[in-house]
């Protein structure tokens, strides 16, 4: 099996949940760059701004997380 094979499997399997990374990662990157443009002063710290981007790691875990919880609950 070449890799190209596999690679083609891999995202016919992960298709819809790629599909949801790439929408949060998105969602995420255009919320922390609106905060930066409109809400914070012009003179932040650079710092700050790859702290809120990294911030999306927990927050993507965290979102998925309450998410599959909300649905273990809900079949209960």
């Amino acid at each position: 099996m070449s890799i190209v094979d596999r690679l083609r499997e891999h995202v016919e399997e992960n298709q819809q949940g790629m599909l949801y990374d790439l929408v949060f990662a998105l969602v995420w990157v255009a919320f922390v760059d609106a905060l930066f443009r409109f809400v914070f002063p012009p003179s932040y710290p650079e710092w700050a701004f790859y702290l809120f981007m990294l911030a999306g790691i927990p927050a993507y875990f965290g979102f998925f997380w309450s998410l599959k919880m909300a649905k273990a609950q809900q079949q209960e």
